[in-house]
């Protein structure tokens, strides 16, 4: 048997954080099984589904790098054969017209609230002939579900999960207007679609029971079914955006790495050994759905931060360059040159281990595309420049003019002048600081001056106010 999982979302909204685990734990067990992961866009509702949401869905599965196979589905686009499945259950005799009107919907529903009763459909319509309809009342279609016994579903995350079957009630599978409702069309979907694992929440816990019978009725093969436990906030709440859930474009927007928000995804619910850190591949190899945990995860901010620090500190320099430069231009408002990229690549090894998020890489990053303006507004940074320390760049500078460009002999160099004027190495390295990159913290200063260059590191500390030219 060739598995065959599904991602299903509604197109009403942004890709959730949540929505995007399912979808990477159903590509994973599919791509681990050596299936097929399908992508179906569930946009029945037409009133809250925009071509915008299905925009943002599609970038932000292929930004997460979770490609599937095929064309992706339009549940809409298939309602007639909705309908038609509808058709053949009344035909089968296993499904009934249901002539309800909305007053006794309502009266039956508020006699069992009085009652202490489950609000279910009574069902008075199952058995009744269609000649007793009243007139001018267009029907549902309803399924006609088991009424004694249980239901038990073999649940790949929760184990076996049994409910009475008193508590599933005759559900519509077609409105009065004709429309197929979701329990239906999603069963006739997965059906037509082939798919064999259907990998979810388990806040659609209950739907699966209903749809178990949907299928069997057709006399179609049951998927297996695996409810995976929702995603909570630090506090054990349900995850909100106070939480951070925000979509998946936000994390990319604020410098997340797809394979680090993968892997971070990957660790809420489901583990493998006391491996933290677990590349794309071997994820694939060890994903199984019995290794998904019962009880929800918590979404935690610093940690995913700390995992994509590490990603970023493995990415190749070139990578991170092409990939901080929008961040860059969008903070200078302006294209990076050809000398800031080439300085940005160099500098790389000494930037990348400060920053875990692209955001903050390119904030770090910004003093070698663009000269500091003085006054400088780091605060910390202008203290630097007070007193005789203009006096100290003037007279550095002309002990770095003769030195080697290398970061080790500039650091001699500046080393000798500090001891030949009997002051700390810091009272001559801080300014230098503060002159070249506008702030009070930095990568190693010489490694920046030997990135810099010599001509652009001799600029930046003439234009220290009270800098005397160095000739």
């Amino acid at each position: 048997m060739t598995v065959v999982t599904r991602f299903p979302p509604s197109p009403t909204g942004y890709l959730h954080i949540g929505s995007a685990r399912t979808a990477l734990f159903n590509w994973l067990y599919a791509r681990h099984c050596g299936g097929k992961f399908l992508l179906r866009i569930e946009d029945t509702d037409r009133k809250r589904s925009t071509q915008e949401a299905v925009g943002a869905i599609i970038e932000g599965l292929k930004w997460l790098e979770l490609g599937w196979d095929g064309e992706a589905v339009f549940q809409s686009r298939n309602a007639a054969r909705h309908a038609a499945v509808a058709a053949a259950l009344l035909a089968k005799g296993r499904a009934y017209r249901c002539y309800c009107t909305p007053e006794e919907l309502t009266e039956m529903r508020e006699q069992a609230r009085r009652e202490g009763k489950p609000t279910l459909y009574d069902g008075r319509w199952r058995d009744r002939d269609p000649s007793e309809a009243p007139a001018g009342v267009a029907p549902v279609v309803r399924i006609k579900m088991p009424r004694d016994g249980k239901t038990t579903i073999a649940d790949l995350v929760q184990g076996e999960v049994t409910v009475g079957n008193e508590q599933l009630d005759d559900f519509i599978l077609l409105r009065a207007d004709g429309t197929p409702t979701y329990m239906l069309s999603v069963v006739v979907d997965d059906h037509d679609m082939g798919v064999t694992h259907i990998i979810r929440g388990d806040d659609h816990l209950n739907n699966a029971f209903r749809q178990y019978y949907l299928f069997a009725a057709m006399d179609w093969p049951i998927p297996a079914f695996g409810h995976i436990p929702l995603i909570h906030g630090a506090d054990g709440q349900k995850l909100s955006k106070r939480h951070g859930a925000l979509g998946v474009e936000a994390y990319r927007d604020m410098g997340y790495l797809p394979e680090a928000m993968r892997n971070y995804l990957l660790r809420l619910g489901w583990s493998h050994g006391d491996a933290e850190i677990v590349s794309t591949q071997q994820a694939i190899e060890w994903f199984d759905v019995a290794a998904i945990g019962r009880s929800p995860a918590r979404f935690d901010l610093a940690k995913l931060e700390s995992v994509n620090a590490h990603y970023m500190q493995a990415s190749a320099n070139a990578r991170l360059v092409e990939l901080v430069l929008p961040f860059i231009e969008k903070r200078q408002g302006e294209p990076v040159g050809s000398d800031g990229r080439a300085r940005l690549l160099a500098g790389m090894d000494g930037l990348k281990p400060r920053a875990k998020s692209l955001a903050e890489l390119a904030g770090n990053a910004l003093f070698y595309v663009s000269r500091p303006q003085h006054p400088l507004t780091n605060a910390k940074a202008a203290a630097m420049l007070a007193d005789d320390a203009p006096q100290r760049l003037s007279e550095a500078a002309g002990a770095l003019a003769a030195a080697d460009w290398k970061a080790a002999s500039l650091e001699n160099a500046v080393r000798a002048y500090a001891e030949a004027h009997g002051v700390g190495l810091g009272k001559v390295a801080q300014p230098l600081r503060a002159a070249l990159t506008g702030s009070n913290a930095s990568p190693g200063i010489f490694e920046v001056m030997e990135v810099l260059g010599k001509a652009e590191t001799i600029a930046r500390i003439q234009a220290v106010p009270g800098v005397t030219a160095h000739a």
